[in-house]
């Protein structure tokens, strides 16, 4: 599935017990115009065996962790694998349109002080509802951010243009850039990795564009409830840590004094008033979580070999 005639772009997908959906993403990418790809599945430990993925389509390169790596450790692990000139991560429960690399590809190679840049993410099985047209910077204060035109119709009404961040179902980054600032942080493990990796991409001087004539369709919540224990801890827990990590020390005190005083208890209370003691439990837990761990600054690099 190569050419010569086009920068390769490697993309990598991460599988945890989803052969079907795994399946599903795979039938998509073959439908594709663009040739000159290799495709890496990294399964990240699933009870269920992942070798029938490589059955059916033996054109894909199977890396098997040992362990649950979660998002960032299991997209490190192929880009670490991966030859290509862009590294792509598209999410395992999206389908992509035939057409969808080659506008990502000419505006990576037109300019070279592009980092990222990331597709129109609309949600599958829809007439067209938007998820994510470009994004806006995350607030240093509240640690809230937003997408562009999430439930809105698409009616081609957001262009292409530089934007705060990528959706990480949808991301492609040049291989020079994790060259030069490293792989996504592991210790998010989920949540707010790709968001920190924007983060750190822009303070290295790149920019971040949304590519609107390039499109993918998001199953989203398919491994992760909407409202569950594990989303809210990892949620609040990396909410705390992006801002530590990446933004300066009286912002981060201003953060965390606003997040003490207002966050902590309207959310506690909201959950209590709705019976999830669960979710209670979890939330105070990924904040105070933040408050025992310190060695927070570390990124894995390219060069560093995983055992797998």
């Amino acid at each position: 599935m190569t050419s010569t005639a086009q920068p390769l772009v490697s993309i990598v997908t991460v599988n945890y017990n989803g052969v079907k959906v795994t399946s599903e993403f795979l039938d998509s990418i073959q439908r594709i115009t663009y040739s000159s790809i290799e495709v890496i599945v990294v399964d990240n430990a699933s009870a269920e065996s992942p070798d029938i993925l490589k059955e059916r389509y033996p054109w894909i390169t199977l890396i098997k962790s040992p362990t649950n790596t979660g998002f960032a450790g299991g997209n490190n692990i192929g880009f670490k694998a991966a030859k290509g000139k862009y590294f792509l991560m598209l999410n395992n429960d999206t389908e992509v349109a035939p057409g969808f690399l080659e506008p990502l590809v000419k505006k990576m190679e037109e300019n070279k002080n592009v980092g990222v840049v990331s597709s129109k993410v609309i949600f599958f099985n829809t007439d067209h509802i938007l998820q994510y047209a470009g994004a806006g910077s995350i607030h240093p204060i509240t640690g809230r951010g937003g997408f562009i035109g999430t439930n809105e119709k698409d009616f081609l009404q957001y262009q292409s243009a530089e934007t705060g961040h990528a959706h990480g179902a949808a991301m492609m980054v040049k291989r020079e850039v994790i060259e030069k600032i490293g792989l996504m942080a592991e210790l998010y493990f989920l949540y707010y990795e790709e968001l920190d990796f924007c983060e750190r991409i822009k303070n290295a001087g790149y920019s971040i564009w949304y590519i609107a004539e390039s499109v993918v369709f998001h199953k989203e919540s398919m491994t992760v409830g909407r409202e569950n224990p594990l989303k809210v801890y990892y949620m609040t827990r990396n909410r705390i840590l992006f801002l530590r990590r990446n933004k300066k020390p009286f912002l981060v005190a201003l953060f965390v004094l606003y997040f003490t005083c207002i966050a902590v208890p309207k959310n506690s209370l909201m959950y209590i008033l709705r019976g999830k003691l669960d979710l209670c439990m979890a939330f105070l837990k990924g904040y105070l979580w933040n408050f025992f761990h310190y060695d927070i600054k570390q990124n894995p690099q390219l060069s560093q070999v995983r055992s797998a």
